[in-house]
């Protein structure tokens, strides 16, 4: 009976409407075509890694500024660009991108060496080597490419909180020892403070260019949620003041683009659910109760996360790494 009840409900769900035109266009994996509001910052970041494409080295960058500024979605514009442009000129210009806040990849310094020698093509075992003989491994990778590395490490507090700044060091030192190419850090970060807190010789050699992300105001984010609103819903279905609401909502708090964006999706699927023709300002409320009941969720989850790391005595210090050949 339940099956048969299942069977019904899908093929009815299929016959319906949605209120949907194109989903993925409120999910934060995607990438608009123009970034609204971001000119200057996207003139900064090309400016300051362009000369990558006369083979010289820009100098290394941190982009910082709060969740949902559009930090890395300019920094992988303009590296996209770049590397786009450096492809029809055959001029060697590698762009490796790691988001350190996934577990099993940048949550110890030999994993993060070991997923940087895979981009070219050299596989290395989860474990088992020493820290000093990956390192050698990607060294030798980086310098028979014979070209500029542009390295953007997404969440690279969250790499340090993991294994520490001793990684920073040996990425920003590398270039001391190479011959034939060279590499550029791009670190991004949400947290506006914590580069403060690594040693003074890493904070020098990171911070040589910075660029903040102020957050968005409430009309900016009115701009950029009516951009996406009519890609991702049909005509006529988002009633009058819901934009608006959305995003007076999160322009009270951080100016988090991604967050009105996913309030506005969040609310069309209340009201598709509810078999509602329209979304209005009252499902924008039932979208806010529900992210704030999930963040609470989260935020427990992450706290037993951290007793339980704290308790496993685990702990971390800077490593100069001096074995390069």
């Amino acid at each position: 009976m339940l099956e048969r009840g299942l069977e019904s409900f899908f093929e009815e769900f299929l016959h319906k409407e949605s209120l949907f035109l194109d989903r993925s266009a409120l999910l934060s994996s995607y990438a608009p075509e123009t970034i609204n509001h971001r000119d200057n910052e996207i003139k900064k970041i090309a400016n300051i890694l362009a000369p990558a494409l006369k083979q010289e080295k820009p100098s290394n960058l941190f982009v910082y500024g709060n969740t949902g500024t559009g930090k890395t979605l300019v920094v992988k514009h303009v590296t996209e660009n770049m590397v786009s442009v450096a492809s029809k000129k055959l001029i060697p210009l590698k762009h490796l991108y790691v988001n350190c806040k996934l577990k099993r990849v940048a949550d110890t310094e030999y994993r993060l060496v070991a997923q940087l020698s895979q981009f070219f093509g050299k596989t290395i075992p989860p474990t088992g080597l020493p820290t000093d003989e990956v390192y050698n491994i990607f060294y030798k990778a980086v310098e028979s490419y014979k070209g500029v590395i542009v390295l953007t490490l997404d969440e690279m507090d969250q790499l340090i909180k993991r294994a520490g700044d001793g990684i920073l060091y040996n990425l920003t030192r590398i270039n001391e020892e190479l011959k034939e190419s060279s590499i550029t850090v791009i670190g991004i970060s949400n947290d506006t403070t914590f580069i403060e807190n690594v040693d003074a010789r890493i904070k020098s050699s990171l911070s040589e260019e910075d660029v903040f992300f102020a957050p968005y105001n409430a009309m900016e984010l009115q701009s950029i949620l009516r951009n996406r609103a009519s890609k991702a819903f049909r005509d006529g279905v988002i009633e009058e003041g819901v934009i608006e609401k959305c995003a007076a909502y999160v322009a009270r708090e951080y100016g988090d683009a991604r967050k009105a964006i996913e309030l506005l999706r969040v609310a069309g699927e209340v009201a598709e659910r509810s078999k509602d023709k329209k979304i209005s300002t009252h499902h924008i409320d039932d979208a806010e109760e529900k992210l704030e009941k999930d963040k609470i969720f989260d935020f427990q989850t992450n706290v037993l996360e951290t007793q339980s790391m704290i308790k496993g005595g685990f702990f971390f210090r800077r490593k100069k790494f001096s074995g390069y050949p």
